[in-house]
């Protein structure tokens, strides 16, 4: 593989984390929001990757293929005086859950410090092979 693709499969996938971020992010803002007028509450949203291929063969980035919703239905606690509870005393409350989005978070910023980490090396292996050519 040339180190020039090495650009582009990293460069995709930095891309890819920094959406996946996002969407965790928007999940983090919205864990503790409860329905809205039309009694839906946030739903959790995840990050779905797919290979693409980069350029020649064996050589493959990742995008993101789509942000889907999780249906899981979301957290009911019983508060009979808040404005948004139910006819029995509910409120619906988003599916997020904290503690798998952190997890998620970690997971995606490693990845991206990673893939940003394999683009310097290869900056700096490149700059190695012009520096050798130069003293000859």
């Amino acid at each position: 593989m040339s180190m020039f693709k090495i650009f582009n499969v990293s460069g995709s996938a930095v891309s890819a984390q920094s959406q996946r971020l996002n969407v965790v992010a928007s999940n983090l803002a919205n864990a503790d929001t409860v329905a809205g007028p039309d009694g839906s509450a946030y739903k959790a949203r995840q990050v779905v990757f797919t290979t693409t291929p980069m350029g020649g063969p064996g050589t493959a980035g990742v995008t993101v293929s789509q942000i889907t919703e999780d249906n899981t239905p979301g957290r009911r606690i019983h508060d009979p005086k808040h404005p948004q509870a139910d006819a029995d005393g509910y409120v619906t409350y988003s599916n997020v859950n904290t503690v798998e989005e952190m997890v998620n978070m970690i997971s995606a910023s490693r990845s991206y410090q990673n893939n940003i980490e394999v683009m310097n090396t290869t900056k700096s292996l490149l700059m190695k092979t012009l520096q050798m050519g130069q003293s000859n």
